[in-house]
C-alpha cells in the first residue's frame, strides 16, 4: 500500500470527521462531566508503531480511576462502567476523540487496535509483526469481536479469558491484514464498519466476502463468521494456551 496515500487519506478523512462530530463529542462530554463533575475524558496510554508508546484520546466511559484496579480487560458486567458510559460505549461515541490520534499520525483510520504494553509485552514473535504498522480506530477485528464486553460477560478472570477466546482471532485477522495491506481493504472495512453500527450481522457476512474474495484462509473466514462457539485457542506463534500474563512463563 501507498504509505503517502494512506496518510492523505487519514489526514482528509480524520479532519472532516472532526469537524462533524465535534458537536456530538461536546455533548457527551458535557453530560459525562455532569454525572459526576470530573474529566470527561480518559488519557489511555497504548502501545503504537514500533513500540512506541503514545496516549489515545477517549471519552471516559468509567468511573475515575478505573484504570488502577489493574483489569485491562472490559466485561459487559464490568461493575467499573458508568449508566451513562455503557450508552456511549454501545453507540462508539468514546470511538470518535481518537480521530484526533489519527489526525496527529499517532494511529491511522484503519489498523490493528493497539493494546495495552502489559498486552503486547505478552505478544509471540509472530504478533509483534502488529506493531511494525500504525494501530488504527477499526479493522477486522474491531467488528468481528466487537461484541468482547458481551464475550467476556460472567468470566472469573476477564484478562486471561481474553487471552484465550478473543486475542487469537484477533491477532490472525490482524496479521491477514498486516500481509495484505491496500487501499481497497481499507475502504472495505471503514464502509463495513459503518454497516456494523446499524447491522451487526450484515456487517459479518459482509467482512467474510471480502476475505473471501482476498483468499484468505478458511478457518480465519470461518473466525470473521462468528457462526462457531469461540474456545480457548493458542495465539498466534505460539503452542499453548494462555494460562497466565506472566511473560516468562508465556514465552517458556
Amino acid at each position: 500500500m501507498n504509505k503517502l496515500i494512506k496518510r492523505m487519506l487519514d489526514l482528509i478523512i480524520s479532519l472532516i470527521g472532526v469537524i462533524f462530530s465535534s458537536p456530538l463529542i461536546l455533548f457527551a462530554a458535557i453530560a459525562v462531566f455532569l454525572q459526576d463533575r470530573k474529566s470527561p475524558f480518559y488519557f489511555a496510554p497504548r502501545i503504537g508503531k514500533n513500540g512506541r508508546e503514545f496516549t489515545m484520546f477517549k471519552i471516559r466511559t468509567m468511573v475515575v480511576g478505573a484504570d488502577k484496579s489493574g483489569i485491562d480487560s472490559t466485561s459487559g458486567d464490568d461493575l467499573r462502567i458508568t449508566r451513562l458510559g455503557r450508552i456511549i460505549r454501545k453507540y462508539k461515541i468514546d470511538e470518535l476523540t481518537q480521530l484526533f490520534n489519527v489526525f496527529k499520525g499517532e494511529m491511522s483510520l484503519v489498523g490493528p487496535r493497539p493494546n495495552v504494553k502489559r498486552d503486547t509485552d505478552l505478544y509471540t514473535s509472530e504478533e509483534g509483526k502488529l506493531l511494525r504498522i500504525k494501530p488504527g480506530i477499526t479493522d477486522f477485528a474491531s467488528i468481528v469481536f466487537s461484541d468482547e464486553s458481551e464475550i467476556l460477560s460472567g468470566k472469573q478472570d476477564p484478562d486471561i479469558s481474553y487471552n484465550q477466546l478473543i486475542r487469537p482471532g484477533k491477532s490472525q485477522l490482524g496479521l491477514f491484514y498486516y500481509y495484505n495491506q491496500k487501499i481497497t481493504i481499507d475502504f472495505a472495512i471503514l464502509v463495513i464498519t459503518l454497516i456494523s453500527i446499524a447491522s451487526r450481522k450484515a456487517s459479518l457476512k459482509a467482512l467474510a466476502k471480502v476475505l473471501t474474495y482476498y483468499k484468505a484462509p478458511k478457518e480465519l473466514i470461518t473466525i470473521a463468521r462468528r457462526t462457531e462457539p469461540l474456545i480457548p485457542t493458542p495465539p498466534p506463534g505460539a503452542v499453548n494456551i494462555v494460562t497466565t500474563r506472566s511473560i516468562s512463563k508465556n514465552h517458556s
